[in-house]
């Protein structure tokens, strides 16, 4: 064992859990990248957006409302860039709140403008975090 060198020594890259959060770009990244992989012209819960998050991001807690946050901005990014809810409609139904992307390359474009956008943020967010050396406001 060599600790100068590591040789022996737990790995410290052990991330802490993160609770997702309204508003938070990193979060929303991963909510939207999620939603441009969902099936088209089909009704999916919102709940079952949730399930599969906490599934694909061990490291990662997502709440059911950061989630509708998030669908209800890409509802209104829709509704501004097509002048109409048809397309990325959400809805509340027998099965609770549920959202419908449309099957079409439109959609498809759109999501990853969408995703893109957010990948974005978060880059900022980075540089600002780097620039600033991790000084809190």
């Amino acid at each position: 064992m060599n600790l100068l060198d590591g040789t022996g020594l737990p790995d410290p890259n052990v991330a802490p859990p993160t609770v997702a959060e309204s508003g938070d770009p990193f979060a929303g990244l991963r909510v939207a990248h999620l939603v441009a992989r969902l099936p088209r012209g089909e009704w999916v819960r919102l709940r079952d957006v949730v399930d599969r998050l906490n599934a694909d991001y061990l490291d990662w807690s997502f709440a059911r409302p950061v989630v509708a946050a998030v669908a209800v901005q890409l509802a209104a990014n829709w509704q501004a860039d097509f002048r109409t809810s048809l397309g990325f409609e959400l809805h509340v139904g027998e099965r609770g709140e549920e959202l419908r992307i449309e099957d079409s390359a439109r959609a498809g474009t759109w999501l990853v403008a969408q995703v893109e956008r957010y990948a974005a943020e978060c880059r900022i967010r980075l540089q600002t975090f780097a620039r600033e050396e991790g000084e809190r406001p």
